[in-house]
Order: C-alpha cells, then structure tokens, then sequence
C-alpha cells in the first residue's frame, strides 16, 4: 500500500477551492462533534470535582495581588478554600513567610488567569481541564488532517488519543499536575500540525539551499508558518518542560527548505517564551532553574521511602533511567491484592477485595494502551522519511530524559509522563495504522485501550485519587 504523508491529490489550479471546500466541509463537523463528545465523556468522568490539588489558581491568584509566592499555608474556612496541605511548595524565609513558591512552570497559571480574576480561588480548574482537554482533541483531528490519512484513520486515531491514552485520565482529572499536560498537548499538538502543513514532502535529503537574493546577498528566507510552530512549541514547553526535548522534529519536518532555516526559524519562535520563562524564573527566584525542585528532592527522598529514590543520586540521572524503564514499558496492576475483609468477595472494583486493581505508583505504557504497539511499525520507514524520523527521534528523546527524572508520577493511572510524548507517537500511529493491511487488528487494539482506560478512571475514583 502507498504510503500517503502530507501531500494529497494533484488538482488544478481551477479544481483545488472547489476540492478543498467538498473535503473540508464535513471534516469541520466532525471536528465539532469529536469536541463536544470528548467534552462530554471528560465531563461525566468525573462529577464531583474537589479542587483539591489547584496550585495553578493560587499562583494566578498570587499574580494577581502582585506577588510572585503563593499565600500558604492558608486554613480553609466556610467561604474560602485552602492549601495548607500543599507538599509542593517552598515556603520563602525571611522578609514574607505567609508566601511560598510552586516549581512548575507558569503557562497553565496564565491559563487560568482569566477565571480567576472573575472567580477567585472558587476556579474550578478541573473544570477547565475538561474543555481545554476536548480542544486538544479537536486540535488532534485537525493535525491528523495534514497527513491526508484516509478519513476513518484520522477520526479512530483521534479518538484512540481521547480515550485509549492516559490523557481521558489527565484530562478528567484535570489536578495540578494533569492540568499542566493537558495545556501542554494541545499546544504541541497545533505546532506539529503547522510545521507539517508548511512542509509537504516527506523525503530526507532534498534539503533545498538558502536562496540568494537579487542583489546578491544570501536570506535565511524564514518561514512564518515555521516560526508560528515553533513559538507554540516553546509555548508547551512552558506547561511541561521535558516536551523541549522534542525540538529536533522541528529541525526535520517544516517550511523553510534546508534544516538550518527550518532550525532557526522554529528556534526563534521558540525562544520567544522560553525566554520569557527564563526571564520569569530570574524574577521570582534568582536563578535562571528554579531550585525549588532540588528543594522538594530533597524533603520526597527521605519521605516517601517506597518511592526508591536516592538521595546521592541528581534529580535527573542516567540511574533513574535503568531504575524507571521497566514501569514506564511493562508496570503491571496488582491482581488479586490480599483482601483487607476476609469477609469481602472478590470483586471487579472492590475497594477490600479487589480482582484486579491498578498501582498508584504507575502502570507501564503498553500495559494501558496496547494500541500504542502499532506506532512501531512506521519506524520501517527511519532515515528514509523526514516526517516518521522527527517523530521518533522526539518520542526518544523526550522518554529518555524523562526516564532520568527522580519521579515518575505518584497516584495516577499508567504513565502521566508519556503526554509529553503522545503528540509525536500519534503521528507514528497513524501512519502505522494507514498503511495496516488488516486495519481491523488496529481498530481492536484501539478498543481494547478504551475499555482498559475506562477501567482506569473507575478505579482513580474508586480509590479516591
């Protein structure tokens, strides 16, 4: 079968409005109803939202009264809530201790700011992580639609994104931490889009060369569109900063002809926030690196001995890596955990006698959404295509050196850490799955990841997660 990347049909300039409107039409309906359904499905996930873990509203809240430290610890009263059971602060000695800094970088604070300002601590951020999540998923199909897939692929690769990843369970969820990977998908997600929008071939060495001007002096030629993708890249990086070390599929894949425009021109836009980002780590903490991660490795490694981190180890550290990669590949569920009643009977989702429960420590990748088995098959295609090799190399990249972080994620359903990456993997599944000879063992393995999330997000609940 031909493989088809970024490139549709040959028409003529009289053929192509009409051809762009017939195919576009439709496709912006089922857009929206892939929106509204996610939003739907994310809202009923989870009906009763505590906002019990917002750091991102008191930081926009601190923001707001002109500070960069959090108010904390605060008591909760009858009208205000509080965060004195907040762990991922650090509280600020000396001349303001009612103040405290949180370690994660600020874009989705800047999310929230609006609501904020209109409802003070009262946001329901993780109502907001429901829509922001179902945009994502809208901006998946769009993004889907740059690869010309055939129209069934792109809706069931979309939708095995929604609800076959961990990102049904972040987006549901929508607490601290899962809020920051649902802003950051989203935005990776639209700078892929452009990038392959603004680079239609998919071949590696036809790199073109930097265009001379008339007068005789060379231009970098720039091209916004790769500037654009490259700036809402930096913006994600912003939500998540390990998603910076995707940056090489922007040196691959984009307008601008040679690697070098493609890597300036994405480079600038990126830099644009991540400056800005910089600027605000200086401003609120003396230091271009926040320290307050050194901070809570630190206080973590010595509380949460089942956690096995090492205190003469750094935060990220190549024996993380060795350490982390079984769970991150193959992390099993407990089954058939000793009951707590003896009384109890064995139970699906049976708090005290549980069949078969997940581990709040993680559970691997393949584990939880088999369907991302297929991405491998598109790697047939490395060196060969610009497109599937910028992809891998970003899902590499970004896996390794999250792997060599001290943490991996505590109290969540599979592995969070891997929305970092998910953008760059769906590319690589839904090639793979376009060009399955028996698509239908694709569309089993995404049904199967369905029922397995959903399984998921029943006991994150259950167990009070």
């Amino acid at each position: 079968m031909e493989r088809r990347i970024a490139q549709g049909p040959v028409t003529t300039a009289a053929e192509a409005p009409a051809a762009e409107q017939e195919r576009d039409s439709p496709t912006v309906w089922i857009g929206l109803l892939i929106f509204l359904g996610m939003l739907v499905v994310y809202g009923v996930s989870n009906p009763d939202r505590v906002n019990f873990y917002n750091h991102f509203v008191w930081q926009a809240s601190a923001w707001l009264e002109g500070q960069f430290g959090i108010r904390f610890p605060v008591t909760a009263t009858g009208t205000s809530p509080g965060n004195d059971y907040f762990q991922d602060v650090f509280p600020i000695a000396g001349s303001d201790p009612s103040r405290a800094l949180i370690p994660f970088p600020p874009l989705p604070a800047v999310v929230l700011l609006p609501f904020v300002a209109i409802f003070g601590l009262s946001t329901n951020a993780q109502l907001i992580a429901t829509f922001v999540g179902a945009i994502d998923l809208a901006i998946a199909f769009w993004m889907l639609g740059r690869l010309r897939l055939d129209q069934t692929v792109r809706i069931a690769s979309t939708i095995f994104l929604g609800l076959g990843t961990v990102l049904w369970y972040a987006a549901e969820l929508g607490s601290t931490w899962f809020f920051a990977h649902v802003v950051a998908v989203g935005l990776t997600l639209a700078a892929i889009g452009i990038a392959i929008e603004a680079d239609p071939r998919a071949a590696v060495g036809d790199d073109e060369a930097v265009v001379a001007e008339p007068g005789g002096h060379l231009t970098l030629g720039l091209d916004r569109r790769q500037l654009l993708a490259g700036l809402l890249f930096g913006l994600a990086c912003t939500s998540r900063l390990t998603v910076v070390f995707g940056a090489p599929f922007f040196v691959l894949v984009g307008g601008g002809g040679s690697w070098r425009r493609r890597a300036i021109a994405a480079g600038i836009g990126a830099a644009i926030p991540l400056a800005v980002f910089l600027a605000y780590d200086l401003a609120s903490t003396g230091h271009l690196m926040t320290p307050v991660y050194d901070y809570l490795y630190q206080l973590e490694t010595g509380a949460y001995p089942q956690l096995d981190y090492h205190a003469g180890w750094s935060i990220e550290d190549p024996r993380y890596l060795i350490q982390n990669l079984p769970l991150m590949l193959s992390g099993l569920p407990d089954i058939l955990r000793p009951c707590t009643d003896p009384n109890a009977a064995r139970g699906l989702f049976s708090v005290d006698c549980p069949l078969i429960v997940p581990r709040d420590v993680g559970m691997g990748l393949f584990v939880t959404s088999p369907a991302w088995l297929l991405g491998f098959l598109s790697l047939r295609w490395w060196g060969v295509d610009r497109l599937v090799t910028g992809a891998a190399i970003a899902v590499g990249a970004i896996a390794v050196v999250n792997l060599m972080h001290f943490s991996q994620g505590w109290v969540q359903f599979g592995y969070r850490f891997s929305n970092d990456f998910a953008p760059f993997a769906l590319v690589l599944f839904a090639l793979a799955l376009e060009t399955l000879r028996r698509r239908w063992i694709g569309y089993g393995l995404i049904c199967l990841s369905i029922v397995i999330n959903l399984w998921g997000v029943i006991w994150g609940h259950v167990l009070g997660w």
